[in-house]
């Protein structure tokens, strides 16, 4: 049985579109099931009930930090600093400050406002809009749309529409960041560019010899096909070398929107990083809080663990597959140590847990064939109701017990460190304030799991 990687978009609201062009009468919050003045009535009664955050304010810029001052593209990225644990933003422009700024209520000055912003960033279409000057800000929501925090203080644009800048997607993503492995699946992510219906993500073996070019280089290796905002790879990368990674834009004729990315480089070097590595699926390949995938460095609890670690997990994986592609993933490192973690996307979805137990067995024989203390971690809870809202799947009515079997089998093993007691609820489900999805754990989720191995380590590996 095959099952796709979960670390999806929030189906409860959006399609993903590419900005459209602005003009100066517009108004789409282009969502599918809520109108505006629901939206305006949610956002009321948030902001009578005091229950959100000052604190809680992005810090918006354009890409030109001198653009505030000076006339720009009009078709300008504008960008933030994640507000960590959004699901999603609102971005809106107004012909005016808005009159009450750092609040939650819309302007009454909008001429435009998106909620299908699932990225620290946006580009932004203003050719239509026939002022020279217009003001945005951006606020960070929540999966039920309710904002986090008030809107950032509002940044003027001045427009220029002779000025014709080159059209290319950011790269938000830094592999090999404090010289930390790159994972053996990397997540390749970007702000989007306005005018596209996908993007071409290129990997190469040597910096491209076009730099904001529209055609391939010369050194590409390979090369994939993604919407939205990031590309998750789907082949290991544990060659040893240097290698280079861009996207650009295309629409529906597969012709190019502006050029591609800067190239970003990261490194691949099994031999430098053989003293422990985790195997597993999306928990331990990363992401959470719906709209952040592996590519998002803090969802991920390796970044805190006190000791370094290769990140071989696969989001989608199960047991199954897990144990299917040890030979080619986990050997090429052959670790000390190997954490392992899996087995929860076979048991939600109604594989028994004897068979889960028996490919846990198939990886532990492989580890110990190979020289590599296998160390289990037992499987998280999981919460079915928040699963449906985030994902619309459902999980079946016997997890809990089969959840419950392999744990036993997990806490027989010689090697292991049993995380599970320090997430459940007092329904034995794993509460919101963990992972706001029911599935992934968050940062404080995946801060808790290194806390507790990083206590436990000493003792699994003496």
């Amino acid at each position: 049985m095959n099952y796709i990687a979960i670390m999806l978009l929030p189906i409860l609201f959006f399609t993903i579109e590419p900005p459209k062009a602005i003009s100066l009468n517009s108004f789409d919050l282009r969502s599918n099931t809520l109108k505006q003045s629901e939206i305006d009535q949610s956002a009321n009664q948030v902001l009578n009930s005091g229950s959100y955050s000052n604190a809680v304010r992005p810090v918006a810029s354009l890409n030109d930090p001198d653009a505030d001052a000076k006339p720009t593209t009009d078709k300008p990225t504008l960008t933030w600093p994640k507000v960590l644990g959004a699901v999603y933003y609102e971005i809106e422009f107004t012909s005016a400050p808005p009159e009450q700024p750092n609040n939650i209520e819309l302007s009454s000055h909008r001429v435009y406002s998106s909620r299908a912003v699932f990225t620290n960033g946006y580009n932004a279409d203003l050719s239509q809009y026939q002022a020279n000057v217009i003001y945005w800000r951006v606020r960070a929501l929540d999966l039920d749309g309710n904002p986090l925090g008030v809107f950032s203080d509002a940044n003027r644009i001045l427009i220029d529409h002779t000025i014709h800048s080159l059209l290319k997607p950011i790269p938000t993503v830094q592999f090999n960041k404090n010289e930390s492995p790159t994972p053996l699946y990397p997540v390749y992510s970007w702000i989007p560019i306005t005018g596209t219906s996908k993007y071409e993500v290129e990997i190469t073996s040597q910096s491209p010899e076009n730099p904001n070019d529209i055609q391939p280089s010369k050194y590409r290796i390979e090369s994939k096909e993604a919407v939205g905002f990031d590309c998750y790879d789907d082949e290991a990368r544990c060659i040893p070398g240097t290698y280079y990674w861009r996207v650009r834009g295309l629409d529906d004729q597969n012709n190019a929107v502006g050029v591609y990315s800067d190239a970003q480089p990261f490194v691949v070097n099994p031999s430098k990083y053989s003293y422990a590595a985790a195997l597993g699926d999306s928990i331990t390949h990363g992401g959470g809080a719906i709209s952040y995938s592996p590519s998002d460095w803090e969802y991920d609890f390796q970044t805190y663990l006190k000791f370094p670690v290769v990140n071989l997990g696969k989001s989608g994986d199960t047991s199954e597959t897990m144990a299917a592609r040890f030979d080619k993933d986990v050997l090429p490192y052959k670790p000390k140590f190997l954490i392992i973690l899996g087995g929860t996307n076979s048991l939600r979805h109604g594989v028994p847990a004897n068979n889960v137990i028996d490919e846990l067995t198939i990886i532990k024989n492989k580890c110990l064939a190979n020289g590599i203390r296998p160390i289990f971690l037992t499987l998280l809870p999981i919460n079915p109701s928040a699963i449906e809202k985030a994902f619309n799947q459902e999980t079946v009515q016997d997890w809990q017990s089969e959840f419950e079997k392999v744990n036993n089998f997990i806490c027989k093993q010689e090697y292991y460190i049993d995380i599970e007691p320090h997430f459940f609820d007092n329904n034995r489900t794993l509460p919101n304030y963990y992972a706001i999805d029911g599935l992934h754990p968050d940062i404080e989720g995946k801060k808790l799991m290194a806390k507790i191995i990083n206590e436990n380590w000493e003792s699994v590996t003496r």
